[in-house]
């Protein structure tokens, strides 16, 4: 099992995971030319993928949906809510309707020899999930815009031995911020993102003695920057109540415009 940032932040997001026979997308909120520039990098194409997941509706996750859907034909996986708001956004154009396919929340399902876990997460679209993805014993998971974790994040995210996790803001820098009120209130809420201190900590609760890497995501322009994220998401491991050091095993930050390097589960 691989996994690859294409693209991570506010700006737009796109993940690949893939095994050996089965290749996957995760949201698809940049363009399709780059989304195809970006896994032509790890040596593959957009027609190569067997399945597009949507975590949800929000334009940095599938401004591009539209042109893949049409181009190519992929089948896409996503909730009934999200399935009924991405059909109504006039923005990504005509989809045939025939290439969505509904999944629920802890409900798994297979596509090749990749099982996928959706789990649901608060956040202030219709039914938005994010994704644990496993193949033999290999396990990748995938936690962004999440306003809030609790014990059942906690538990479904134990065991991994990859994690994309969201650490999308600075507290203080979105305070004294440009941003206007009402955004900041929805950003720091609990239907809107993970600080770098709330995504050290879930780390801090997630990790165990197999667990290999965590890349860090969804940064924001405006409120974070990358040696901010990896200190802060670093310091809290190490405050934390657990055994293991923010040094223990690599952190990476995924790069709002370039693609990843590929992190091996």
């Amino acid at each position: 099992m691989k996994l690859c940032s294409i693209a991570s932040g506010s700006s737009g997001n796109c993940i690949y995971v893939g095994s050996q026979n089965t290749h996957l997308i995760v949201d698809a909120g940049i363009s399709g030319r780059r989304i195809e520039e970006g896994l032509n990098e790890i040596g593959l194409t957009t027609r190569e993928m067997d399945g597009i997941l949507i975590t949800h509706e929000h334009s940095d996750h599938v401004s591009g949906l539209g042109v893949l859907a049409r181009k190519h034909g992929i089948p896409i996986y996503a909730t009934k809510g999200t399935i009924q708001a991405i059909l109504g956004m006039k923005t990504l154009g005509k989809m045939d309707e025939g290439l969505f396919r509904e999944i629920e929340a802890d409900r798994e399902f297979s596509l090749g020899d990749v099982e996928i876990s959706p789990v649901a997460i608060s956040h202030d679209a219709a039914q938005p999930v994010s994704y644990i993805l496993r193949q033999k014993d290999k396990s990748i998971g995938i936690i962004t815009d999440l306003g809030k974790y609790d014990q059942y994040i906690i538990e479904r995210f134990q065991g991994l031995n990859v994690l994309l996790l969201e650490a999308n803001h600075d507290i203080h820098m979105l305070q004294v911020g440009n941003y206007p009120y009402y955004l900041k209130q929805r950003i720091l809420g609990d239907r809107g993102h993970l600080s770098n201190e709330l995504s050290g900590q879930l780390l801090g609760q997630l990790l165990h003695d197999r667990f290999k890497t965590v890349l860090l995501g969804h940064l924001s322009k405006e409120n974070n920057y990358e040696k901010l994220a990896y200190e802060t998401v670093r310091l809290e491991v190490a405050m934390g109540d657990n055994p293991y050091k923010g040094d223990d095993f690599p952190i990476y930050v995924a790069k709002r415009d370039s693609v990843s390097q590929i992190i091996e589960a």
